[in-house]
């Protein structure tokens, strides 16, 4: 089980089930995957035995960064109080 595997301190790290829902709700995301260099890029990713390097590789390409930057602000939106005022 998924619960014997993680210990404690990967607790803080994992995203719960609902917020990872939003990220199949997003438009934004959406459209981004229509790209089909994104999509092989992840497929690489996926496939790839050395996940680590080819990810620290991926982070220069400003597609993937745009991707990872959409996600990570649909699972772990910005504080309202960092925000600029409009």
């Amino acid at each position: 089980a998924l619960q014997d595997i993680l210990g404690e301190e990967d607790e803080q790290d994992r995203v719960p089930l609902q917020t990872l829902k939003l990220l199949g709700e997003s438009q934004e995301l959406r459209a981004l995957l229509l790209n089909p260099h994104l999509r092989q890029l992840l497929l690489t990713l996926d496939q790839a035995p050395d996940k680590s390097s080819l990810l620290r590789r991926f982070m220069q390409e400003p597609l993937f960064v745009e991707f990872a930057d959409c996600c990570l602000s649909i699972v772990e939106p910005p504080e309202k109080e960092n925000v600029l005022p409009e």
